[in-house]
């Protein structure tokens, strides 16, 4: 399946099949680096995969010895100007410029369907910010994570600093921030940044496709509904979580799906489900 936002890319290549999108970073010589055609790129295709109801999982890998090298300087290249403006104007355009890259970022944690990350090499920097962002995350055994900002002398400022904590021990995430040291594969897992660690490429690509296809065997509106449970019980309290739970349970529970997993079940078959709705509304 293709879209008409999948026309001409620059920073991926996108490929939809089984109801699995495929994102690959495709700028090896550059390292992946997250130049102005990856942040105009990845909202696109996401929100367009989203709207469509074109998949019910994403998996986002890379291509080259690194998953992404973080920001492009080419990002970096306008605000120069910037900063000769009246200091207070300056700054407003600044924090205004932040919060659209945190958009970006955060469409992926926005999205209905489940996002995997497949990391290989090294994932520095602005690549923190985008995998923390997704629901699972995978790596090769030569794999290493930097939060390389604060020895660049800059904030992390698209996400890493709130959400590294909620996926580590927030001891190990201040070191991680504090030192932008490097952080191996083997110590992403034993701390739980990432569920598995594979001996290559091949291998990752191919055991998180299989995650990816068991996620889309299932309730596509029931593993929805499970991402936003579990991303507004991150956030909130127990009490809140519980009560939001009952209100999606109680609006959007159906028998069909829970006779046709039943059935599945019996049958000993993949479940048949309908896909979800597209959000393209005739007004």
């Amino acid at each position: 399946m293709t879209l008409p936002e999948f026309d001409n890319l620059k920073a991926f290549d996108v490929s939809i099949e089984n109801n699995i999108a495929h994102l690959k970073l495709k700028r090896a010589d550059q390292f992946n680096s997250m130049n102005s055609d990856f942040w105009e790129e990845l909202p696109r295709i996401v929100k367009a995969i989203d709207h469509a109801s074109a998949a019910r999982v994403i998996v986002i890998s890379s291509t080259g010895k690194h998953f992404t090298a973080g920001m492009d300087l080419d990002v970096f290249a306008h605000l120069g100007q910037r900063f000769e403006l009246e200091p207070a104007r300056c700054a407003e355009a600044l924090r205004r410029w932040i919060i659209q890259l945190q958009d970006i970022i955060n469409v992926l944690e926005q999205c209905r369907m489940p996002v995997l990350s497949a990391v290989q090499g090294g994932c520095i920097g602005g690549g923190i910010d985008m995998i923390a962002a997704t629901d699972c995350r995978y790596c090769t055994a030569d794999s290493f994570f930097v939060v390389k900002e604060t020895q660049l002398g800059i904030l992390a400022d698209l996400g890493t600093l709130q959400r590294l904590p909620k996926l580590i021990p927030e001891g190990l995430a201040r070191e991680l921030v504090y030192t932008s040291r490097k952080m191996l594969a083997d110590e992403a897992l034993s701390a739980g940044f990432v569920n598995a660690v594979y001996p290559d490429q091949d291998s990752l690509l191919a055991g998180v496709m299989a995650v990816a296809k068991s996620i889309a065997a299932n309730s596509p509106l029931v593993v929805a509904g499970s991402k936003e449970m579990l991303t507004y019980g991150r956030n909130h309290g127990v009490d809140e979580g519980l009560n939001y739970t009952a209100t999606w349970q109680g609006g959007m529970f159906r028998m069909a799906d829970l006779a046709e997993a039943m059935s599945a079940s019996q049958e000993r078959r993949d479940g048949d489900y309908a896909s979800l709705e597209s959000l393209d509304f005739k007004m």
